[in-house]
């Protein structure tokens, strides 16, 4: 039996004013957004220290100390490194020089970019970081401050871009509606006040609430069993926008997922709502809430569709290891030390980063051969 939220919490009143206001109940999408982005709040809008590298790691600030988990920037440079072989070829073939990065972090992956282009002599792109959070601004400020003059911050889109975007585990951070099928109906589940919370009482605790629904997963569940699962409106939206926006350019978005048909196998059936505190994993998003990170793996077969009916091509779609040995991760390891190639297999091993993490590719206008996509490419299993 898990215990409630104790501590008073203006981010727990804020949320039960919300439920009351909404006539006692919200969708679970709706909860993930207040938990995640409430301004000064949320976990993404507060000053704890998120990014970090492995809980092994040194001592500072931008190590473990307090991190609540890990991106493969965080890990090793090569990372970043690899990924500007591909950003800088997309510039290229787009006649663009411009790099719009969505929820940035640390700022580790863009300093990798920017001192990769400078070591190889190429054009800095000017590089625009669109991020919510303004302690996460802060500290990428401070990580980037020898590329102030080529790194801008945005808090909204113009009408038009250009360029190349990037979003490193970005969709998994998008709120996400929960699907219920319960005894053969379906419902959408959401958040309530438990019996004993008070209006805005900032102890309050939330539980989970079904409501009958006609939404319904893209593809038929088989069999009879009890399913839970997940729905990506918002994440659909925010590609479909950048599809609208984007007038020449390509687009790049890493992390964890499947296609539509092992997302929604019979046997998913506890869906992939997972928070992260501490290093930790857990799946209860209703403890701890703005204390930690929560996340549901990406459905790319729903991210590609919105692409295209959007007007962009899909450039390819594999997994993280054979994206980044395309984009000649191995050739740059033949130099690197031993912990750096430690690190770096982590990346690239199958039950690391390796398969589970995927790339997909999306340009305006005709697909090109985009060399992260050389071999490998699995988007026919979209």
């Amino acid at each position: 039996m898990t215990k409630p939220d104790i501590l008073p919490s203006p981010l727990l009143a804020r949320i039960a004013q919300t439920i009351e206001h909404a006539g006692g109940w919200i969708g679970f999408d709706e909860f993930m957004a207040l938990a995640l982005y409430t301004p000064g709040l949320g976990y993404y809008a507060n000053d704890s220290v998120k990014f970090g590298t492995m809980p092994s790691a040194a001592k500072s600030q931008d190590a473990a100390g307090g991190s609540d988990f890990v991106t493969a920037p965080e890990m090793t440079p090569l990372f970043g490194q690899t990924l500007a072989a591909q950003v800088a070829q997309a510039l290229q073939v787009t006649q663009t020089s411009e790099v719009w990065e969505f929820g940035a972090g640390s700022g580790a992956l863009a300093l990798q970019l920017l001192q990769t282009f400078q070591s190889l002599g190429l054009p800095l792109p000017q590089y625009r970081i669109v991020d919510l959070s303004g302690t996460l601004r802060a500290r990428q400020q401070l990580k980037l401050a020898n590329y102030l003059d080529h790194v801008q911050w945005v808090s909204e889109l113009p009408a038009t871009l250009q360029g190349v975007v990037i979003g490193n585990e970005v969709l998994d951070a998008m709120p996400v509606k929960l699907l219920a099928r319960i005894k053969g109906h379906w419902y959408e589940r959401g958040v309530t006040l438990a019996p004993n919370a008070a209006q805005g009482d900032a102890a309050a605790t939330f539980v989970w609430q079904d409501r009958e629904s006609d939404l319904r997963p893209p593809l038929p569940i088989e069999g009879e069993h009890d399913y839970l699962t997940e729905i990506h409106p918002q994440g659909e939206s925010f590609v479909r926008t950048l599809a609208d926006k984007l007038s020449a350019g390509a687009v790049f978005l890493i992390d964890y997922g499947f296609p539509e048909h092992e997302y929604y196998h019979p046997q998913r059936h506890m869906g992939t709502v997972m928070c992260h505190q501490g290093h930790q994993s857990d799946t209860d998003p209703l403890q701890s809430v703005g204390l930690k990170d929560i996340t549901a793996h990406v459905n790319f077969t729903g991210i590609a569709l919105a692409a295209q009916d959007a007007g962009l091509s899909v450039l390819g779609y594999c997994t993280q290891a054979r994206f980044l040995m395309n984009c000649g991760l191995l050739q740059r390891l033949e130099n690197a030390t031993l912990p750096e190639r430690t690190m770096a297999q982590k990346l690239i091993m199958e039950h690391e980063m390796g398969e589970l993490f995927k790339v997909i590719g999306l340009c305006k206008d005709e697909a090109w051969d985009a060399m992260g996509f050389t071999h490998g490419d699995r988007t026919h299993t979209l």
